[in-house]
């Protein structure tokens, strides 16, 4: 029986390890907290399919051109046309496991409208679709627990990959419950840990998503991707904690964004674009938010209580509790915010990385969005990619390496009691909000050479006093360790950025604001003995 870890347990480790257990692998499921705390669970728009009772006119041809209108055609074709035709297969498949979808009179699921879209086709749950989709997926993989396919470890932080001779067998954890390292072993690695939001600081996702393990994999020999494309999604309000979003599904129910000119509104994305001015993709709409210089506003007081109180109830109880804001009777002020990152690790079309028997899925993976994701496409990619990986790895018959991981635990056990004696004026938090604070300032919706380079120096100093930064003793060992390879993961985006010296999707340069065809190609990037190496992967290394 094949043995898969899968690291991560939101939607794609869900998918990734139902989908393996089905096929009688045996699981063993890692993750620092329990599904019901993922990411996964904010996912509040819905999911992209054309199904059988589809708005007229609509095509799997046309979510598939969609997509890859979407992401300016750096993303691979045969890639998004796997995604887009096995859609319709998995709203079946999660309808079958218990996802409660929101339906028509005719029984029928219900589909709204969501940005860069030619037609309603996005499924969703409420305002809850995340939510609903992890709960189906628990109590499933729970059934395979109970079978003993599945096996849950909880409370373990990813350490470093197990690689000998470029095959992945296993990785080395830091258990929080004993506070020391421990390695588990695999005939194939599965990663499945999400976006990098904590470089960013506050953003619309989860801090606990930052970049670590794709950081600590990039300088293990793992190639990275298109790390420059970083969508904001234009309709945020802040709060004390982070950035709350204000879900697509508001203006696919008909909700109009405008400012305040001479005592009227000017609704700026209607007289731009026409009727779905306000459903434009993601980065056309910050980025006029953006220029128009003035505070936006999001109205959907005229759709009438009943109505948003049905559709968009999630919706109406944050800004109520948040921000006193009754959006039956008031607008909601909004701006953008770092939502979601198209890159990541880099991923062949079957999920394997450039290292054999290791593969990444869901929003750590960089294969299907290519330089801008289309809304309800996330939830769709992290379920499909699940799948793509598990089968896969059962058709992968290549012999694993046989290794107990003890040069790598005895390392990770030095490091970990050197952390303790650290001593330096830069404590851990601090150098993590100094970098939030860069990244921010250099990678925000509009760049230029000067900002990207004042990054690039800022980050190379952290990166100079990694090894003397303060690890308070009181935290977790992983906010010592971690620090060093989350900061190298910044310094490998900011220079993708500033390889790509053209505007395309979600990256837009000031002083390259032209889109290139020499350009029309994924950016890859490779560590080498500390050396930052990038490539237009012109060729299709990783998708086709």
């Amino acid at each position: 029986m094949k043995r898969v870890l899968i690291i991560g347990s939101g939607i794609a480790g869900l998918s990734c390890a139902v989908s393996c257990a089905e096929k009688n692998m045996e699981v063993t499921l890692v993750s620092p907290f329990p599904s019901e705390r993922a990411q996964s669970v904010l996912a509040a728009g819905g999911i992209n399919a054309v199904t059988d009772r589809h708005e007229p006119g609509d095509s799997i041809a046309c979510h598939i051109e969609d997509t890859l209108n979407g992401g300016c055609h750096i993303a691979g074709k045969k890639a998004v046309t796997g995604l887009c035709e096995s859609a319709p297969d998995i709203i079946k498949w999660l309808e079958k496991l218990g996802t409660v979808f929101s339906t028509e009179p005719d029984g029928s699921v219900s589909k709204r409208a969501f940005g860069g879209q030619s037609y309603k086709r996005t499924c969703y749950c409420g305002a809850s679709t995340g939510k609903q989709i992890v709960t189906a997926l628990v109590m499933e993989a729970r059934r395979y627990e109970g079978m003993g396919r599945i096996k849950r470890r909880l409370w373990m932080d990813f350490y470093s990959a197990l690689i000998q001779d470029g095959v992945c067998c296993g990785a080395v954890f830091y258990n929080e419950a004993t506070c020391a390292p421990e390695a588990i072993t695999a005939d194939s690695v599965v990663i499945a840990t999400g976006g990098q939001n904590a470089l960013f600081g506050k953003t619309t996702g989860s801090t606990q998503c930052d970049g670590y393990v794709a950081g600590k994999l990039f300088t293990q020999g793992v190639e990275l991707k298109n790390l420059e494309f970083i969508q904001y999604h234009p309709t945020t309000i802040e709060t004390d904690q982070k950035r709350m979003l204000i879900s697509e599904a508001a203006r696919g129910e008909g909700g109009r964004l405008y400012y305040e000119e001479n005592g009227r509104r000017v609704y700026f994305m209607e007289d731009r674009f026409g009727e779905r001015g306000n459903l434009m993709p993601r980065d056309v709409v910050s980025r006029c938010m953006e220029e128009c210089g003035k505070d936006v506003y999001l109205d959907v007081s005229f759709l009438g209580r009943e109505r948003i109180l049905q559709r968009l109830p999630e919706v109406y109880e944050l800004c109520l509790k948040y921000r006193g804001i009754d959006i039956c009777e008031q607008s909601i002020p909004v701006s953008p915010s770092v939502h979601f990152f198209m890159g990541g690790i880099a991923v062949k079309n079957n999920h394997e990385t450039n290292i054999k028997r290791l593969y990444a899925i869901g929003e750590c993976a960089s294969i299907y969005h290519g330089a801008n994701r289309l809304g309800g496409n996330s939830l769709l990619a992290a379920i499909y990619g699940g799948k793509v990986a598990a089968a896969s790895i059962e058709n992968n018959s290549a012999v694993g390496v046989d290794t107990d991981g003890a040069d790598e635990l005895a390392a990770a056990a030095q490091t970990l009691r050197a952390l303790k004696g650290t001593q330096s004026r830069y404590p851990v938090k601090y150098v993590r909000d100094m970098l939030a604070e860069t990244m921010r300032e250099s990678l925000g919706i509009v760049r230029c050479a000067e900002k990207l380079q004042s990054g690039i120096d800022d980050v190379s100093f952290y990166l100079s006093v990694a090894d003397k930064i303060r690890y308070d003793s009181s935290e977790l060992a992983y906010f010592g360790y971690s620090v060093s390879a989350i900061l190298t993961l910044a310094k490998a985006t900011l220079i993708c950025a500033q390889s790509r010296q053209e505007s395309r999707g979600a990256h837009y340069r000031s002083d390259h604001p032209d889109t290139k065809d020499a350009c029309r190609a994924a950016t890859v990037i490779r560590y080498d003995n500390g050396e930052f190496r990038t490539y237009l992967d012109t060729e299709g290394k990783y998708e086709s």
